[in-house]
């Protein structure tokens, strides 16, 4: 891993949503060089769900070797920020750099996504990174080597990264177009740049998102604060560049990225907004010595599917389904598959004893997966991740997406039954 330079010494960074995660890690990594760190994010209390507060965060900045300066803020709020940046000024006499890290995200299609999701998703990454960047740059005008870092991706046009989820998309990509606007808007004054994961990084989120087993297919959070290092590291005039975390390290003269990884060796699971097509995906892993965890179909050697095979899948699946399995899933799934073995089928994980089989459910389904009858079957025999096939477009969720989550647990349980 990227060593520290001290080169961010005595520095003041103004980190939103740093009780946690990336943001948390770009704070341990700056305070490790002595930086002052501003956490400015809303958890005081201990969640059930999701680790660390502003407090437990400012005792590991401080036990790393930097100074910290918990606040509570929600960014939607103008007066919590203004309140905190003039603490921010008060306490460690200005701010040198602004991490825009704070950020909602639901995966959900247009008629799927409630109102409030969208206001909450807009509200945070796009008028949120807009808000605080606007009342700290006054700070960053004073300071010698000012930046301002969102962790948003490069912009993209492809309407691949749209359809499955157009707000989050939206939200997103305001947060880019700052980057675009404010670095020419402050050229030569504020250093503005984006920079964005090449993978998946192992978050709270993304365990939520990806559910059991994903963490194995990311890399940690160590990998965006080391390239948000290097970036912060580097003059003011380096700015306006969108930039993906293994790219500036290799630039940086990093060559091994295993360190990184939740567990070396295994397929990476790519990140949103990258275009690198399946293919070259496969084939880049297979290079670095790792089994993929999917293979498109112009890449495999699989003899095709014999008569039946969804059919065949469902057996498996009424064999694995158990009392304990219904008691815990307390779902029901519906399955409308196209291609060469299109239908509908269900499985009801929530009455009786549970029931799997061919037409509509016996009761509305609780989550309704469109997708390919060939990648439904990928999927269930552990040949194509869920995580993999939802992000890349292949599947399609409608529904409770905790509960379609809850899905992968039986898919584990069939793939030791050698489906």
């Amino acid at each position: 891993m990227l060593q520290n330079t001290g080169k961010l010494a005595g520095c003041t960074l103004f980190i939103t949503g740093a009780s946690r995660g990336i943001g948390k890690a770009i704070a341990l990594k700056a305070a490790r060089d002595g930086a002052n760190i501003v956490i400015a994010a809303k958890t005081v209390a201990p969640h059930p769900k999701l680790p660390g507060t502003i407090y437990t965060a400012a005792q590991e900045v401080e036990a790393a070797g930097g100074k910290a300066l918990p606040c509570v803020v929600d960014i939607r709020d103008e007066q919590q920020v203004e309140k905190a940046v003039q603490k921010a000024v008060e306490t460690f006499g200005g701010i040198d750099i602004l991490v825009n890290n704070a950020s909602a995200i639901s995966l959900t299609g247009t008629l799927e996504t409630p109102m409030k999701k969208v206001d909450l998703m807009l509200g945070i990454n796009l008028r949120g990174t807009y808000l605080t960047s606007k009342l700290v740059i006054p700070h960053l005008l004073k300071s010698c080597n000012p930046h301002i870092l969102n962790l948003s991706p490069p912009l993209n046009l492809n309407p691949v990264w749209f359809k499955s989820h157009t707000a989050y998309t939206m939200a997103k990509y305001g947060m880019s177009m700052c980057v675009l606007g404010m670095a020419e808007e402050f050229r030569g004054q504020i250093a503005v740049n984006a920079v964005w994961p090449k993978t998946a990084i192992q978050t709270a989120a993304m365990d939520m998102l990806g559910g059991e087993g994903v963490a194995k297919q990311c890399r940690t959070a160590d990998i965006i604060a080391d390239a948000a290092y290097v970036i912060l590291s580097q003059p003011k005039d380096y700015t306006g560049q969108f930039l993906v975390d293994e790219d500036v390290l290799k630039e940086h003269g990093v060559q091994d990225f295993s360190p990184y990884a939740v567990e070396p060796g295994h397929p990476l699971l790519p990140d949103f907004f990258l275009d690198e097509a399946p293919e070259t995906l496969v084939q880049q892993m297979e290079q670095h010595g790792a089994t993929p965890a999917f293979k498109p179909a112009s890449l495999s050697s699989a003899a095709p599917a014999s008569a039946g095979p969804i059919e065949n899948t469902f057996e498996v699946i009424r064999g694995a389904i158990s009392e304990d399995i219904v008691k815990s899933t307390q779902s029901v799934y519906q399955f409308d598959l196209s291609g060469e073995h299109g239908g509908v089928w269900f499985l009801d994980l929530k009455n009786g004893s549970g029931s799997a089989g061919q037409g509509q459910p016996p009761v509305k389904a609780d989550v309704v997966m469109t997708m390919d009858s060939n990648d439904f079957s990928k999927m269930f025999s552990g040949k194509l991740k869920p995580t993999m096939a939802f992000m890349s477009g292949k599947l399609r969720i409608k529904g409770d997406m905790t509960l379609a989550i809850k899905l992968e647990k039986l898919m584990s349980r069939m793939n030791r039954a050698k489906l």
